[in-house]
């Protein structure tokens, strides 16, 4: 029979404890019966997940970030009128006759503008001159630029973008090429979304190089994702300039600082390397045993781990439940975070996120409607604690407030006054409990809540972040997961393609009309350019 020693006692008889016991009593088993209940919430959208089921909906946010900015001026009542229609084609003119009577005047033309769409498929069959030279050499004559397969540009231009900005799925775009006439099987239109897309995965690759070398900071969040039948998560690293897409089967330490290597493979000990293995409690002897050696660089996984094993380095025993710190992790971690600066990505820049622990690398920064949010959702259960807690959040929306007059034109002296003020909303004691736990723990993170006063020009949240994550849960919950590693590494990077586009004002169409080599479509440069140059002038 299984042990009941976890049970808690039963309590004496209620009728001898007097009111302020009585009271205790229940508040202790009002929280134990909400907790209780969001475990058993937790459960219950977990099974409906698999089960295929709709989830619970979802609770709204707090609107702290939108309920702070000034109210906007009332504009005076106008007429409101069409804007100006401005194609960005070549507008034909048409001239339509009319039969007037004998002894009419003219009297000029009026315009009347009118935009159409043109769909047509178009298939032409190249005859290309073969010859033999007197070598006895095949030669053909190339096909133009562009073609590179059985289905031109145009059409390659269509199928990414329906799918990737559309967010159309594969069967509704096979349906609509047949309809229009492609002779076309699923097997290819797969093709065309997955098969070489080497030079746009590897422009993904080189935006956000781009970024973390240059911007002043990044913000950053996951989601899950569905790979090769397995769970896993997608990543979102980008800013103002730029976004980038990477799903893999962890959300570790150990895998962000892999993906903030941007793909290199390398492990470095440096002294970002070493303050971090610092920073991170590692034990000063392996510190000692690891600068010692006098190795810096290791070109793979196998060279640096077969460089731990030779200081005798190795991961403790795993006995009982008792809790140990993982050497050979923290080292690598910090080998990674060598890497990262050796390459020039995160010097100097802040890290925001939403303060999962993951993400808690250099110059860390915390969204504050995150750390609202836990306040906005915390369980009251009487008058007392839901006056604590609104008293509390009123407090922290002014806060935020004047956070924001502050990032306009931040001074010293409103430094200091911010500063202090900090202290005293999140030190202070409401007499509930479990708020007051809370604060103590958000005091615990002022430094990194408060980075905004150091680097104003940091956002003070993640609604970024989370913006542009949507299109990533968006896709997913359209057409589930991917299964091999090409459409995998297609998908996050023609997600973060159209992203980064968007932000710098470049119309996704004419960016794959000019990476595909449409006839007389625009010439547009690598992007990782045009991001170095926003950031840059920003």
């Amino acid at each position: 029979m299984a042990s009941l020693d976890h049970v808690s006692a039963p309590p004496p008889s209620l009728s001898e404890l007097t009111r302020p016991a009585l009271e205790g009593l229940l508040s202790e088993l009002l929280a134990e019966v909400s907790s209780l209940k969001r475990i058993v919430a937790e459960q219950r959208e977990e099974i409906a997940r698999l089960k295929g089921l709709k989830g619970r909906p979802t609770i709204k946010a707090s609107g702290m970030d939108q309920g702070t900015n000034p109210e906007k001026p009332i504009p005076s009542e106008k007429r409101r009128v069409r804007g100006k229609v401005s194609p960005r084609v070549n507008i034909e003119e048409a001239v339509i006759r009319l039969a007037v009577p004998s002894g009419s005047r003219f009297k000029g033309y009026e315009p009347f503008l009118v935009q159409d769409l043109v769909i047509s498929v178009r298939a032409i069959r190249y005859m290309r001159e073969r010859w033999i030279t007197p070598d006895e050499r095949i030669v053909l004559s190339p096909l133009p630029d562009g073609i590179t397969g059985h289905f031109g540009p145009e059409l390659r231009r269509f199928v990414l973008m329906q799918y990737h900005q559309g967010q159309t799925t594969l069967p509704r775009l096979l349906s609509l090429l047949r309809s229009i006439g492609v002779s076309i099987s699923k097997r290819q239109l797969q093709r065309l979304l997955t098969d070489k897309q080497d030079a746009f995965i590897d422009e993904a690759q080189a935006i956000l190089r781009a970024g973390l070398q240059t911007a002043s900071f990044v913000s950053v969040d996951d989601t899950g994702a569905r790979h090769a039948g397995k769970n896993g998560f997608c990543t979102q690293i980008g800013n103002d300039w730029f976004t980038w897409f990477g799903t893999r089967s962890s959300k570790s330490r150990l895998n962000f600082l892999d993906l903030l290597r941007a793909g290199h493979a390398d492990y470095v000990l440096n002294d970002a390397a070493f303050a971090y293995l610092r920073e991170r409690g590692l034990s000063h002897a392996l510190i000692a045993r690891l600068r010692k050696a006098g190795e810096t660089h290791f070109v793979d996984l196998h060279a640096w781990q077969a460089h731990l094993a030779r200081l005798g380095i190795v991961a403790p025993a795993k006995e009982g439940l008792a809790v140990t710190q993982d050497p050979v992790q923290v080292a690598t971690e910090g080998a990674q975070w060598g890497s990262v600066h050796a390459h020039g990505f995160l010097r100097g820049a802040v890290l925001l996120s939403d303060d999962a622990g993951q993400f808690a690398v250099g110059r860390h920064a915390l969204c504050w409607v995150h750390a609202e949010r836990l306040v906005h959702k915390l369980d009251t259960f009487t008058d007392q604690q839901r006056a604590a807690q609104q008293h509390v959040r009123g407090l922290i929306w002014n806060f935020y407030a004047d956070l924001k007059t502050y990032r306009i034109a931040p001074n010293a002296r409103r430094r200091f006054a911010l500063r202090a003020r900090f202290d005293r909303i999140f030190r202070r004691k409401t007499g509930f409990a479990t708020l007051d736990r809370l604060l103590a723990r958000l005091w615990a993170n002022k430094t990194e809540l408060l980075t905004v006063l150091e680097r104003a020009e940091i956002p003070l949240h993640t609604n970024g972040s989370e913006n542009n994550i949507r299109c990533y849960v968006t896709r997913r919950k359209v057409s589930g997961g991917t299964r091999s590693e090409a459409g995998r590494d297609s998908r996050d990077a023609f997600l973060g393609l159209a992203k980064t586009c968007a932000k710098l004002g470049i119309p996704l169409w004419d960016y794959l009309g000019s990476r595909l080599k449409v006839a007389g479509c625009a010439v547009i440069d690598a992007l990782d350019q045009y991001v170095r140059q926003q950031i840059r002038y920003a």
